[in-house]
């Protein structure tokens, strides 16, 4: 049995946030994870949009994450390595109605303290991109992108290697408390703890109970994607949103990613499944039609590929209002930190969050600091972002950067086996595609793919039996293949 003095359950954006912060003292540390990687539910199923914060209740905490977290991301960006761009977002609209609902929000976000939002025209907004729909619109300067699967990667490895340790494979399946500590009983072993912090998303209602908090009632709301190719994307330099309805929900919009592609969505409709994740004829046609509403480019030619993401919301049966994300820690649930309902914008917030989360144990715990603690982390350099110089010398000083393994991205040899060897020790498919974009070019890995999972098995000595997509049931090969 492992023993530690804080258990984090969830290897999400959040709880590698909560990670990242708590490896600031020095504690024992473990990251509970029922997958075989960090971001495998729902922080690696959204938009990647850093968001300002004008549509969410003054003095609410999601306001306040937001705020704070969308304020300190180029630092955040710098320490971590990830890659953001904060492109501002057009809010468009195309009637009346939508211009007092954008006005609504504009006044929000002012008393939230969003900065330099302001109403433009149409002639303003052909200056700032052409190609988006709308009579008139809300400039927000202060809006961003980022690539939420690398961020959540940074936060885990920053963690890491500050002391914090994480257990893959290691689903939840009974909490016992005993005295004034924790057994926690997992699908690969037992673990005692002293304090015990939930982070399980989709999840988290569940671990709530166990820990003696309610089990929140929670909906899932479902969005579906298509993602475009990098063609569509040279014509879309800033995320377009449609105005707000009236509770400050947004139809479908379409944003750039950091990397050149488009995403168009999500939708929005209720789901009672935890991992509903596949996607549909219905939905997908309905995604065209609204895309086209906000981005002109939006052609069939460009869809190279689909996604769905699900938003868990805590909301009051009795009037059926969406509730404020809930971070809570008492004396009758000793040594514990209980965060529920953490959906959009749980990006922007996971620091913001992981801060406070962080600051309860600090206040309880009074522990020394970490003297080695270091903010920083450095990420896998990427060959197609090098000058022509960069890369003469990069190849020189490493041959392995001469050897293109995923010709759409043109990632190398070199970051592939980088990426094998990652701190976290995650072999997966998907995770090796996660840290460095291999597959997720316009033939989605048909050419690269066979050429990673080979890669895999030579480098860490396993058969094509152990390599797995992504799950602990995603097999790549049952047997010798030729």
């Amino acid at each position: 049995m492992e023993q530690y003095d804080i258990t984090i359950i969830g290897a999400g954006v959040v709880g590698c946030a909560v990670a990242r912060e708590i490896s600031r003292f020095q504690l024992r540390t473990v990251v509970l994870e029922k997958d075989m990687d960090v971001a495998c539910g729902n922080s690696s199923r959204n938009t990647g949009m850093l968001h300002a914060g004008f549509t969410y209740a003054p003095g609410s905490l999601k306001a306040e994450c937001t705020v704070e977290g969308n304020q300190e991301f180029d630092q955040v960006a710098k320490e971590l390595d990830v890659p953001f761009k904060r492109t501002g977002k057009l809010v468009i609209g195309f009637n009346e109605t939508d211009r007092a609902n954008i006005l609504k929000f504009k006044k929000i976000g002012e008393i939230n303290g969003v900065k330099g939002m302001r109403m433009i025209n149409r002639e303003e907004m052909d200056k700032i991109d052409p190609n988006a729909g709308g009579e008139f619109a809300m400039y927000v300067p202060s809006s961003g992108i980022l690539d939420p699967m690398q961020y959540t990667i940074a936060l885990a490895e920053n963690a890491c290697s500050n002391g914090v340790k994480f257990r893959f494979g290691s689903k939840v399946e009974k909490i016992l408390r005993e005295g004034d500590t924790y057994r926690i009983l997992t699908s690969s072993g037992e673990f005692r703890t002293k304090w015990v912090i939930n982070c399980a998303g989709m999840y988290a209602s569940q671990i709530s109970e166990q820990l003696g908090y309610p089990n929140y009632p929670v909906r899932g709301f479902k969005g579906e994607y298509y993602v475009l190719d990098k063609k569509a994307g040279k014509n879309m330099p800033i995320p377009i949103y449609p105005a707000p309805n009236e509770k400050g929900g947004f139809a479908t919009h379409a944003t750039p990613t950091v990397d050149g592609n488009v995403l168009v969505g999500p939708d929005s409709y209720l789901t009672d499944e935890p991992e509903d994740y596949k996607t549909t004829k219905e939905h997908m046609d309905g995604l065209y039609r609204d895309g086209l509403k906000m981005f002109s480019e939006m052609k069939r030619e460009y869809f190279i590929r689909n996604f769905a993401g699900i938003r868990w919301k805590i909301y009051n049966p009795s009037t059926g209002e969406n509730q404020d994300f809930v971070l809570e820690s008492d004396d009758a649930h000793p040594h514990t930190v209980n965060l529920v309902g953490i959906e959009s914008p749980g990006i922007t917030c996971a620091l913001p969050l992981g801060r406070r989360a962080a600051a309860i144990i600090k206040e309880k715990e009074q522990p020394d600091n970490n003297p080695s603690f270091n903010p920083c982390r450095k990420g896998i350099r990427r060959f197609s972002e090098m000058s022509p110089e960069e890369k003469i010398h990069a190849v020189a000083e490493n041959p392995d950067y001469g050897e293109i393994v995923c010709r759409c991205e043109t990632v190398t040899r070199a970051e592939i086996l980088t990426a094998i060897h990652n701190p976290l020790g995650v072999h997966t498919v998907t995770g090796i595609k996660n840290r460095t974009r291999a597959t997720m070019g316009r033939c989605q890995g048909g050419y690269c793919e066979t050429r990673i999972t080979e890669m895999i098995e030579k480098e860490l000595g396993i058969s094509e039996t152990d390599v797995r997509y992504s799950k602990a049931g995603s097999y790549m090969f049952t047997g010798k293949v030729r």
